[in-house]
């Protein structure tokens, strides 16, 4: 609060030398004086109450390009009241601020090149393979947000609260979704003072049930006056450029903070390039600047998704600058809008490091064709640009949202959270199907170079299995990684499971050479046939799974 109260002190002062006539000439007596130093102060006391408020209300930065056009009409007026030698110098301040106008509202015509450099990404073709022995972060948020409000009768006095801003992250090692319990209200604020705690649920398992973790908070967004988060942060940090919304994030123990990126801008008012985090206790309100690079190792999502939306956008529009991103578009790509947070959606790698990830697609209409796809790492910021294969033409995300649109379209079941993974070599969309009520259905998996490729299961684990059986059956490579290696084995059958799959039958077998193995009924008819004791030789690939993938079976007296 001290340093607001500095900062309208000053630019209140800076109020009054522009707008009072402070050189008088000679003949005017002390009394005239005298009128001209209360006019000093009113202009004071008004700028300093004015910009108090405002600041305190708005919780804009202090930033002086932000007053540009209370400047222009301060030295207009100081111009208009001022004679002599005073008048003129008021008058170049005045056209000086009217340039300075200009600066600031011209910026995005001239800054486009600094905003491609800000956001240039490494590139390359593909991203590795996906580990079959993991399961992605594919519950949907609205699932998860639905089955969250279902379970708020957890929370003590519920009427006070309701649900706040669903947040991905990783705890304990876990994959999880957190939201806030935030105020309802002014007066439930007052009459609560502290929020009672958060939500937690996986992001991997659709049948886990949210559980409420009880951890009193005081600064939150719900909050008003100084214990509004935003505000609070703003009055410890005046000076500081924030871009996008305020995020919890948990530590292991389960002790909730919220963080918010900061950066500066490009030019002028224009443009954002993030540096760091405010990290902020949510009980004590005890907050701390750091840059990227001393970001605590329970912060996954240091980069606001807002900062990464606003990064892709650059990348995607200013190629060849801002006249070109308008007109004739050469090389111009857009960044998809299908993203489950600011149009882009968070997923994590095998070493468990949060991305987001965005598809590209072309800015011409009615064209469904992505130009590649984008990687942020969350903690540093750091993109790379994937092309695809560029012998393929990869369906995009809004292509992949059709689809199943298409697919469902008797019950109404719509794809939510569409994220680009390599399965088994090949580019492909996994997306969760939704219902009119926001209730999971199943997995969409489709391929995103052969859209007739695709398959739907009731968790990813099945929808993989069915997949890769749907690729073998397209003449497609189905390898666990790009490179495995087929191989043969033969020996003697010493268990035996099979499961129906869709309309196929998958068996799964252990040969007495200790290795697991897996093949569906529809590349293998007599598979179905198979039995503990019998003898058979395989062809399998060698991709590392715990089942391998069996590419063609004999059964031996069958056979």
């Amino acid at each position: 609060m001290t340093k607001l109260l500095i900062a309208s002190a000053v630019i209140a002062l800076i109020a009054s030398v522009l707008v009072t006539p402070l050189i008088t000439k000679k003949r005017e007596d002390g009394k005239s004086r005298k009128v001209i130093g209360y006019f000093f102060i009113g202009i004071f006391v008004l700028g300093f109450l004015a910009t108090g408020i405002t600041l305190y209300v708005t919780k804009i930065d202090v930033n002086w390009l932000v007053f540009w056009p209370a400047i222009i009409l301060l030295s207009l007026a100081g111009a208009l009241l001022a004679s002599g030698i005073e008048r003129k110098i008021k008058g170049i301040l005045f056209l000086a601020s009217l340039g300075v106008a200009v600066y600031v509202l011209s910026a995005p015509l001239w800054n486009a090149n600094d905003k491609f450099n800000s956001s240039e990404m490494k590139e390359e073709v593909e991203i590795k393979p996906f580990d079959e022995t993991q399961t992605p972060a594919s519950v949907p948020p609205k699932f998860a947000r639905n089955k969250m409000k279902k379970a708020f009768g957890q929370v003590p006095n519920t009427s006070y609260y309701e649900l706040g801003r669903l947040q991905i992250q990783k705890v304990k090692g876990e994959y999880v979704y957190i939201a806030p319990v935030e105020f309802s209200g002014f007066f439930k604020w007052m009459n609560g003072d502290t929020t009672p705690g958060y939500f937690i649920m996986s992001a991997t398992d659709s049948a886990d049930n949210p559980k409420f973790v009880k951890e009193e908070m005081k600064y939150v967004p719900s909050a008003y006056l100084n214990a509004n988060l935003e505000r609070h942060i703003r009055l410890q940090h005046p000076f500081l450029i924030f871009y996008g919304d305020v995020q919890l994030e948990v530590d292991d123990d389960g002790k909730p903070y919220y963080i918010r990126s900061y950066g500066e801008f490009i030019s002028a008012r224009n443009g954002f390039d993030v540096k760091g985090i405010v990290l902020v206790d949510a009980l004590t309100g005890k907050s701390e600047v750091l840059k990227l690079d001393q970001i605590p190792e329970f912060i996954d999502g240091a980069v606001s998704p807002e900062t990464v939306s606003l990064q892709n956008s650059y990348f995607g529009n200013y190629v060849h600058g801002f006249w070109n991103s308008m007109f004739g578009k050469k090389d111009v790509k857009i960044p998809s809008d299908e993203g489950t947070e600011s149009n882009v959606s968070p997923i994590f790698d095998e070493k468990g490091d949060m991305y987001y990830f965005t598809d590209f697609t072309s800015p011409k209409e009615g064209v469904d064709s992505m130009l590649g796809y984008s990687l942020t790492n969350a903690r540093t910021g750091e993109a790379t640009y994937y092309t695809g294969n560029l012998d393929s033409s990869y369906m995009d995300s809004q292509g992949n949202l059709q689809i199943i649109e298409k697919k469902f379209i008797e019950k109404k079941w719509t794809g939510e959270m569409p994220v680009l993974y390599n399965f088994y070599g090949e580019a492909s969309w996994l997306t969760a199907v939704l219902d009119s009520n926001g209730f999971l259905q199943n997995y969409f998996i489709v391929s995103a170079a052969n859209p007739e490729i695709s398959v739907y299961a009731t968790t990813p684990k099945e929808a993989l299995k069915l997949y890769k059986t749907a690729l073998s059956r397209g003449g497609n490579t189905v390898d666990g990684s790009s490179n495995a290696e087929e191989k043969q084995a033969s020996g003697k059958v010493l268990r035996v499971y099979k499961e129906r799959l869709g309309d196929f039958t998958t068996v799964s077998f252990l040969l007495n050479n200790g290795e697991n193995y897996l093949v569906s009924a529809e590349t293998e008819p007599l598979a179905i046939y198979l039995q503990e004791g019998d003898e058979v030789i395989i062809t399998y690939g060698d991709t590392g799974e715990q089942f391998l993938p069996v590419r063609s079976l004999i059964i031996k007296g069958l056979q």
